[in-house]
């Protein structure tokens, strides 16, 4: 596996937590695990503060500038979403958002969510949709839908737009989203558990034309990125000797190879 990763000429993993809910993962375990990537996004998690969730996350970034970037949690309909705050979450080191409108039960496309996009817009930060699950007794299965997602890309065009986790249980509705929307990409997070869902997702993608438009993502700490990545390169080799349809290598190749942070307007 060392040879395979001197071949790949960059990684960066979109999808990656420090402080999630029930996780015993700290920081140094995250930087440890982390190791065989060049950068990480880092995404904040809800928490009855998220001020608090924030200044953790922001903390460990500001450690580790040249590998890490963080992204700030918001639950529009409660937390403050002036432009003079955000301008101070960026001015601290964050790079961009992660909404959880499922867990958080807010639709997406809420007055006040619609206020902070315009703000998001404003300073240049990218958006991540995390509604992917598992789910509380208490989220809104809902407000999961990327379609929901669909006036608010034609809206702000200029607004970078990330799907998280490929917009699970909804996949079907995140590739139209992608074919539709040029400032719409999604995170293709990776679970090493579940080869069959990973091949058909990017099997469905491919017959899209939309590979082009995903990111590489390990949700770690729930799946490590080099565990991600031999299920990423391998799952092929599993229909050897079957008729079904394969994704090109290099296809796949371009999955973990892309820049994603550049293509998000993010200077790293």
């Amino acid at each position: 596996m060392q040879g395979l990763f001197r071949e790949i000429k960059v990684i960066i993993d979109c999808h990656t937590h420090i402080n999630c809910p029930g996780c015993q993962f700290s920081a140094e375990d995250h930087l440890a695990v982390a190791e065989p990537v060049d950068a990480c996004i880092v995404l904040a998690c809800p928490a009855e503060s998220n001020r608090q969730s924030n200044e953790l996350v922001g903390k460990y970034v500001a450690r580790l500038l040249k590998k890490m970037v963080g992204f700030a949690v918001v639950n529009p309909v409660k937390d403050d979403i002036s432009k003079k705050y955000w301008s101070g979450i960026k001015d601290d080191g964050f790079k961009g958002a992660v909404l959880y409108c499922a867990g958080e039960a807010f639709h997406p496309a809420h007055s006040r969510a619609l206020q902070f996009y315009e703000v998001a817009g404003e300073l240049k930060l990218p958006l991540f949709f995390h509604n992917a699950p598992p789910y509380t007794a208490g989220a809104v299965l809902e407000f999961a839908r990327p379609s929901l997602l669909d006036e608010i890309a034609q809206k702000f065009k200029g607004l970078k737009i990330i799907i998280g986790s490929m917009g699970q249980p909804f996949v079907g509705q995140t590739l139209c989203m992608l074919a539709k929307h040029e400032n719409v990409y999604g995170d293709l997070t990776i679970n090493p558990q579940k080869v069959w869902e990973v091949y058909n997702t990017v099997l469905a993608a491919h017959e899209a034309d939309v590979l082009g438009k995903l990111f590489f993502g390990s949700g770690l700490p729930f799946s490590k990125p080099q565990s991600c990545i031999e299920t990423l390169l391998g799952f092929n080799k599993l229909l050897a000797d079957t008729n079904l349809p394969t994704v090109p290598r290099e296809k796949i190749r371009e999955i973990i190879e892309r820049d994603s942070l550049n293509i998000l307007g993010i200077e790293h």
